[in-house]
């Protein structure tokens, strides 16, 4: 490694150095302003490491090339939940240390340390919350096993934390929606909760609808999703093919959405409808939940609502799947098939026929709502 430099006009620090890049190539680069001589040196050590291709390699630098391998491959929003997971919860604990290092011992005292958790109100981490933690430390060993010689991943023998599913969906009833639409007296929020709890849309899908998506024939046209990524209004194609998609509307959910169009002052039908962002609908459905006496439940749980609702019915699961946007009739059947009274052996037994194995990921997206 070489030394680091004083710039003595600065009164500053910093180091210029040659590397071989991916393409094996020789490369020079100079990085200054460092405030002492061991942060420039730190920097040199942290960069030439992430160049190594061998479980020498720290395990903060596998990281870095983890997501720089991940970040033109997967959408935005999906790209901040993992950057908060392993910046918040996993790097704390494995930054420094060389991956060939990290062995069951030491995943299982980092399970141990967020089973142990509580916050200010003395609530623990959901099970399903533990076992997405658990699962991305294990994807990024999956990266290390494949591309950096590592001999196996530590989190299969430490084993899994956590559960794979909530004990119970939360879902409104068609009473206790009703109870709760009733106190909801801004007329954004009373067309935007009756929207998704109608239509089974998720979130990001209603807050990118605008006035050209509402169709004269009471349909909707599902083609975007709106999301917030690093401060960023951004908006972002569906999760998938399927999820591009359009559903008829009942009259008075039409005739509600025209209404309140008509109402709105300089409206272009390119602007949004819902001007709201998420984190504004998750403050409200719960300040009205409360005020209505129902029970809370997150703003993606008003698409498990009418998921109930349309069980309930009696609809097809086909269609139900359909009107969703789900990948499968299989993921449909995954996620609701509890919600079905005599849990339907026989329907079971057909979707098992077509030897079809749902999306994981998929399914544990539409119970987490990170999605929305």
């Amino acid at each position: 490694m070489m030394p680091a430099y004083k710039d003595k006009k600065k009164g500053t620090w910093y180091v210029a150095f040659y590397y071989k890049d991916w393409t094996g190539s020789t490369k020079h680069t100079v990085r200054r302003g460092f405030k002492t001589k061991g942060e420039a040196s730190q920097f040199e050590k942290e960069f030439l490491n992430t160049l190594l291709h061998s479980a020498d390699i720290t395990f903060g630098a596998l990281v870095a090339n983890y997501l720089e391998y991940l970040a033109p491959r997967i959408k935005p929003t999906t790209m901040s939940t993992k950057r908060y997971i392993i910046d918040d919860k996993i790097l704390p604990y494995f930054d420094k240390m060389k991956i060939c290092d990290i062995d069951t011992i030491s995943i299982m005292k980092w399970q141990n340390t967020l089973m142990e958790y509580r916050d200010e109100k003395g609530k623990p981490y959901a099970p399903t919350y533990l076992k997405t933690i658990n699962a991305q430390l294990s994807s990024i060993f999956n990266y290390a096993v494949k591309h950096y010689r590592l001999m196996q991943n530590p989190c299969y023998l430490a084993g899994s934390i956590g559960k794979q599913r909530a004990e119970e969906m939360e879902f409104w009833t068609k009473d206790e929606f009703n109870r709760f639409i009733e106190t909801v007296d801004k007329p954004a929020f009373k067309l935007f909760f009756t929207t998704l709890f109608y239509t089974g849309m998720r979130c990001g899908e209603a807050l990118a609808l605008t006035a050209n998506d509402i169709l004269e024939d009471k349909k909707i046209v599902i083609c975007k999703n709106f999301a917030i990524v690093d401060g960023e209004e951004v908006f972002l194609t569906p999760k998938t093919e399927r999820s591009k998609r359009t559903i008829t509307i009942p009259d008075f959910l039409y005739e509600d959405i025209k209404d309140y169009l008509s109402k709105l002052y300089g409206y272009k039908p390119t602007d949004r409808i819902f001007y709201f962002t998420k984190h504004a609908a998750t403050r409200e459905i719960h300040r009205y939940a409360k005020k209505a006496g129902v029970k809370e439940i997150r703003v993606h749980d008003l698409r498990h609502s009418h998921a109930s609702l349309l069980i309930n019915m009696g609809v097809d699961i086909k269609q139900i799947s359909e009107r969703l946007g789900h990948n499968s009739v299989k993921t449909t059947w995954d996620i609701y098939s509890h919600l079905y009274p005599d849990k339907d052996v026989e329907l079971a037994d057909k979707l098992n026929d077509i030897g079809y194995l749902p999306d994981r990921n998929e399914i544990q997206e539409e119970l987490d709502g990170d999605e929305d």
